[in-house]
């Protein structure tokens, strides 16, 4: 074998549950610091994406396709959300040039 592959680790799944596990913190972080909604709509699909690392790498360890499947459904969700959401934030735009988590109570009536 060469050179890198007698310096490079070889990646278990430790690692990939450090990263689900940061990713998934700069996201929570990033929600209760940032009141911009596209900010906090990013911040969501970072958790939500953290979360399929997760399952990924479950389904990996424990071959099984189980938690491949939820990454499946949970990312239909994901895009759901995510078309709900901004059609939100358009009908707030359009009210007020703007738009801040403070700012959902002007679609009340």
């Amino acid at each position: 074998m060469g050179l890198l592959a007698e310096i490079t680790p070889d990646i278990t799944a430790n690692y990939y549950l450090g990263l689900a596990a940061l990713m998934f913190v700069v996201g929570g972080v990033g929600m209760l610091v940032r009141r911009n909604t596209l900010i906090m709509f990013m911040c969501v699909e970072l958790m939500l994406n953290a979360v399929n690392l997760t399952f990924v790498t479950f389904a990996k360890t424990m071959n099984d396709a189980h938690g491949q499947a939820i990454v499946f459904f949970t990312l239909v969700v994901a895009a759901a959300e995510v078309a709900i959401g901004l059609a939100i934030i358009v009908a707030i735009f359009r009210r007020r040039q703007g738009v801040t988590a403070d700012d959902i109570d002007q679609l009340a009536g």
